[in-house]
């Protein structure tokens, strides 16, 4: 008897709550709805942004320390405020929008799986976070100091604020983006798609894509600042792979 009544709660863990099925038009207006909101959420994340922008633009040049930056064209400093809140605004936004697509797949979702939804996208904020914490305070300046000390000696440090602008934010969002993986990682582990066996399988995959990704996203040449983004990425990838195979997958 007893192990009847388990295998019967296991059964309703693993069946959908809703009984009603989406059609095709169902799906479409959902995605629709969430895709509305996420830019709503972005709109109104820039635009708070905005009314603050020279505040996040002297908190972004901290890091290029016995730097001057000038404005080559009219109008340039504009535009890089522009710039400079639309990024911040989807960096904000972000972690709502992951919230958006998880609802979005929700209805498809078991019992058992919904459980997940709630941890993934506090796990994702705090790694979105993170990952910007660390691409600001370790891996911007490295990058931008190496930049400064090659040939410090020859030429004056004038920057166009425009193109320095253009580096950083890049930066700080391909950062906070590759802080991500284990929230795929798990997402891919909870819907049984791959196993942590197969993650770990791959290590030496992981290996050489960490390299690759630390040489593309990183502005600079030197290998200090690409052996950190690689280091982390691998780090990440690893303690993801970990947490799917404490979750049994």
């Amino acid at each position: 008897m007893f192990s009847g009544t388990a295998g019967s709660e296991n059964s309703d863990e693993d069946d959908l709550p809703d009984d009603v099925e989406m059609g095709l038009f169902d799906h479409l207006e959902e995605l629709r709805i969430r895709i509305f909101y996420s830019l709503i959420a972005v709109l109104t994340a820039t635009i708070g942004c905005f009314a603050v922008v020279d505040q996040i633009v002297v908190l972004l040049q901290q890091p290029a320390q016995g730097v001057k930056f000038v404005q080559l064209a009219p109008g340039e400093y504009f535009f890089v405020s522009v710039k400079v809140a639309v990024y911040s605004g989807l960096l904000m936004a972000t972690p709502f929008i992951v919230y958006q697509i998880l609802q979005f797949v929700l209805p498809g979702l078991t019992r058992r799986e919904r459980r997940f939804v709630g941890p993934i996208v506090l796990g994702s904020t705090v790694l979105f976070v993170v990952g910007l914490t660390f691409s600001y305070t370790a891996l911007t300046p490295a990058a931008l100091q190496f930049f400064i000390n090659y040939g410090g000696g020859v030429v004056e440090q004038f920057w166009s604020i425009d193109r320095y602008f253009e580096m950083v934010l890049a930066l700080l969002f391909s950062t906070a983006l590759a802080f991500q993986i284990p929230v795929l990682q798990l997402l891919l582990g909870v819907l049984g798609i791959v196993s942590s066996k197969k993650m770990l399988s791959g290590w030496r995959t992981v290996v050489l894509g960490a390299v690759v990704l630390g040489a593309v996203i990183t502005p600079s040449t030197d290998p200090l600042t690409q052996s950190m983004l690689g280091g982390a990425v691998i780090g990440l990838y690893f303690g993801g792979a970990g947490l799917v195979a404490l979750l049994g997958r």
